[in-house]
């Protein structure tokens, strides 16, 4: 299978790395030069445009920012499907909006094109050492034909069904992360208002039944919930605010999760 990979962040680049020290004939291609410089030494080729990219490929994993981003790059003038073959398949490896990948694919099938929603958990250093966790929505066919190339990247890779399906499962994964922040962090700060240490009270609870990634995200201090806002806050909230929306549409109660989730994005001062 060729691929073709966009998105050549913290993230999207050691994808992009494993997937070529696969063996899988690679084309890349980045909005800044930069991002191309570390592939240098590797056998991977480089298009002038998303089409041309997706000319030469039978599957086109995208790992950009956002919803707008997603839809820039697969539908401008030369977008993805410009070039895109019929039988080829998109991946979307970046977290939107349920309903991008639909109306995407709406638009992709009209071209004999298939698209699967596969986003990913776990990190840079998953990714380098091929155990991100990929969660996939899509046709059953569609899906064990791109599996080869996950696994080069990931490991679990679980289905979650129809299209649309891992989206809305990474939303509610990054949900219920963003309300343990603010429990783990709000807990922190009682503690330390009754006179126990937080780096020590953390040690106690990450060996405990109440422990949690988040809890150990903050790092053992009160001014763990500040820094992390300074650097993921903004996708917090675009996630939370996203989940959100999948359930007024679908007429599903947020409940405790979700106000919990909110409270955290105040403090946060990154507010839904």
């Amino acid at each position: 299978m060729d691929v073709g990979f966009i998105g050549l962040g913290s993230q999207g680049a050691p994808m992009a790395r494993r997937i070529v020290e696969a063996g899988f004939p690679t084309t890349l291609w980045a909005r800044r030069a930069v991002s191309l410089e570390p592939f240098a030494d590797t056998a991977a080729s480089v298009a002038e445009s998303p089409a041309e990219l997706a000319a030469a490929s039978d599957l086109v994993c995208l790992c950009v920012v956002g919803d707008a981003d997603v839809v820039d790059v697969v539908t401008g003038d030369s977008g993805v499907l410009a070039g895109l073959k019929p039988g080829g398949v998109i991946a979307v490896h970046s977290t939107v909006h349920p309903a991008t990948c639909r109306e995407l694919a709406e638009k992709a099938d009209a071209q004999g094109v298939s698209v699967i929603d596969a986003p990913v958990s776990g990190g840079a250093p998953a990714a380098a050492e091929g155990k991100l966790l990929v969660m996939v929505g899509g046709e059953d066919e569609v899906v064990e034909r791109c599996r080869p190339v996950f696994a080069s990247y990931a490991d679990p890779i679980v289905h979650l069904g129809a299209l649309g399906s891992g989206q809305t499962t990474k939303l509610l994964n990054n949900l219920l992360f963003t309300a343990n922040l603010g429990t783990a962090a709000t807990m922190l700060a009682l503690g330390e208002a009754l006179g126990v240490r937080p780096g020590r009270l953390t040690e106690v609870i990450s060996r405990g039944s109440g422990n949690s990634f988040a809890l150990n995200v903050l790092g053992g201090d009160t001014a763990g919930l500040a820094r992390l806002a300074a650097m993921a806050g903004s996708l917090l909230q675009k996630d939370v605010r996203l989940i959100a929306d999948v359930a007024d549409t679908a007429n599903a109660a947020g409940g405790v999760v979700l106000d919990t989730a909110d409270a955290t994005l105040v403090l946060m001062e990154h507010p839904r």
